[in-house]
């Protein structure tokens, strides 16, 4: 029967020195490590103790043999294998036994350290106690260096010890056994079974779902992410630089810093693809990065080479802050000043594909561009449009593009697809009735109201501050300033016998400040209401009543008519702001 793998043995020497050649490709090193040093720690001692850890799925290499590939660093050949399974764990071998630096989730980087005390033969992450004890061996990284010297090490190691307290003979002997039998951790066996070149990437992914005990999945942003570590490393870092900058501000130059997202890279790889191949689905564009003609099934370095150099253009244009930026400026004319109310980051991303192929390819004007991917980025968060199915809507979407030939034709298709997908009965019917007839904190209606809000420069219920000032990012303090307060509290209704998710209907929120919110607690609204409008002219009122949708005397009506006629209101504030958004383009 034939197989489409083969069993190798390695131990753990070969594994590092193959990794070391850049015969096997490690992209992981260069990637956020998920692991806790904890979980290190246990690798490292079930290893000692002579327990198995697991073994590693490799994929070996379609390509054609090169002496090396696109930005390899100094790798001494394309690698012949690529880790599909064991990352982790061979990033934590690797880390520890060559003192690499890993890169945590928040993108700090940062050595693995791992402490043994040889006379019990017992791993440690260092804490204060531990770095204060001679009992210790502070790193084991410095065993496993190929130019250590391991008896100079036990000596020393044995003389820091001594003068801090007497050993026995069978104590030295001790310690001198087990730091020889942690260094002959570089003898410890794996298998790693290698997938056959020949076999596709949606193979590897099903033989991976089928032998993971832990039920994950692999992905196409995965596998290309790899390729790019392999045959464009400094491409994938520029993606890692990017998003961690992205989390951080920095005072002495502009970078990807926001309030919006944070973005990972596989998301930015999506829309940089995106850009370059008009592309949604990663699955082609993985075979096209892997340089095979989709026809014939054959492979092309010359291919290959060509499309990385496409990518390359699309993540230049992609990471360039001041592109990012001026995105995210269209992002806060569309109302969405806060990454709390982004309901899909698959609507901010593709968004951003949009705004970039009209920037890049068709030279659209930059202000007319912003005004055209607010409305779009709008319509795309109120109709939910890259919510199900997000690839194959895109797919749909940027295939219309494929006659647009300057930069009219481009307003000119987007402009369609948004009149398409909010029509008259949008407003009336679909939105009222379907979008804002829920209890979803995180409602995508509910967020395009807020951002409504922002647009018409509406000021907080009984509030003479802004929505958008009382929303604005980077205030922090105990109390946010601006909460959604029940217009009917929850302990009114409670005892009216509604149950849960009708008191929490978001029909039935609105926004005030914090103190206004403590201050009404558990009133009735024919209680507090008044109290209130006491504060503003009969003119404010109104202007204040048509922001927050409430309806004349809502303050007496049966709470189930309310929340009808309030979502009908609502869905009116939000047609003015797009209204509005409209005239702009």
């Amino acid at each position: 029967m034939a197989t489409l793998f083969r069993k190798v043995d390695y131990n753990l020497q070969s594994l590092i020195q193959n990794i070391d050649m850049g015969t096997i490709g490690l992209p992981d090193i260069q990637r956020p490590f998920v692991w806790k040093d904890t979980k290190v720690r246990d690798l490292f001692d079930s290893m000692y103790k002579g327990y198995p850890v697991g073994y590693f799925l490799f994929w070996a290499n379609a390509y054609t043999r090169e002496n090396k590939g696109i930005g390899t660093n100094g790798k001494q050949k394309t690698p012949d294998l690529l880790i599909v399974d064991g990352q982790q764990r061979l990033t934590s071998l690797f880390a520890v036994t060559r003192a690499q630096e890993i890169i945590r989730e928040n993108f700090n980087k940062e050595h693995i350290v791992i402490s043994f005390k040889p006379l019990e033969e017992k791993f440690e992450i260092p804490d204060a106690a531990s770095k204060r004890s001679p009992e210790y061996f502070q790193n084991i990284s410095d065993i496993f260096n190929p130019n250590a010297n391991l008896f100079s090490l036990t000596n020393n190691f044995i003389t820091k010890l001594q003068q801090a307290r007497e050993l026995s003979n069978e104590e030295i002997n001790t310690i001198q056994n087990n730091i020889q039998k942690l260094k002959n951790l570089e003898n410890y066996p794996f298998s790693a079974l290698e997938l056959d070149a020949s076999i596709t990437e949606e193979q590897v992914a099903d033989v991976f779902v089928r032998i993971n005990s832990q039920g994950k999945k692999l992905n196409m942003a995965d596998f290309i992410l790899t390729l790019m570590s392999v045959f464009w490393d400094d491409g994938r870092k520029e993606i890692e630089d990017f998003c961690g900058a992205s989390r951080t501000p920095d005072k002495t130059k502009a970078t990807s810093y926001n309030y919006i997202i944070e973005p990972r890279p596989d998301q930015m790889l999506r829309v940089a693809v995106g850009l370059g191949f008009h592309r949604a689905r990663l699955q082609y564009v993985y075979s096209i990065l892997r340089g095979k003609d989709l026809k014939t099934g054959e492979f092309s370095n010359e291919r290959r080479d060509t499309q990385f150099e496409q990518l390359k253009k699309a993540q230049k244009a992609t990471l360039d802050v001041q592109n990012f930026h001026d995105f995210l400026k269209a992002i806060h004319l569309a109302g969405f000043i806060k990454g709390d109310y982004i309901s899909s980051n698959n609507n901010l991303l593709y968004s951003y594909v949009f705004f970039l192929i009209g920037r890049e390819q068709y030279q659209v004007k930059l202000h007319d561009l912003k005004n055209l991917i607010a409305k779009w980025f709008f319509m795309c968060t109120l109709t939910k449009r890259y919510t199900g199915s997000p690839e194959t809507r895109m797919e749909i979407d940027l295939a219309k593009l494929r006659n647009v030939e300057n930069d009219r034709d481009f307003i000119e298709v987007l402009n369609d697809i948004i009149q398409t997908a909010i029509t008259e009965d949008f407003w009336t019917t679909i939105l009222p009735m379907d979008g804002l007839a829920t209890s979803s904190s995180t409602s995508p209606a509910l967020y395009s109201y807020y951002a409504a809000l922002n647009i018409l420069e509406a000021k907080g219920l009984f509030s003479n501050l802004r929505v958008n000032d009382l929303l604005q990012q980077g205030i922090r303090s105990k109390k946010s300033a601006l909460e959604r307060h029940h217009l009917f509290p929850k302990a009114y209704l409670q005892k009216q016998g509604y149950d849960q998710t009708k008191r929490n209907q978001i029909a039935n929120y609105a926004l005030v400040e914090w103190d206004d919110n403590i201050s009404i607690s558990k009133k009735a609204p024919e209680v507090y209401s008044p109290l209130y409008k006491k504060r503003f002219s009969d003119q404010e009122l109104e202007k204040m009543y048509f922001w927050h949708a409430l309806p004349e005397k809502w303050e007496s009506m049966d709470y189930n008519d309310f929340l009808v006629e309030r979502r009908n209101k609502i869905a009116a504030v939000i047609k003015a702001a797009y209204d509005k958004l409209k005239q702009r383009v």
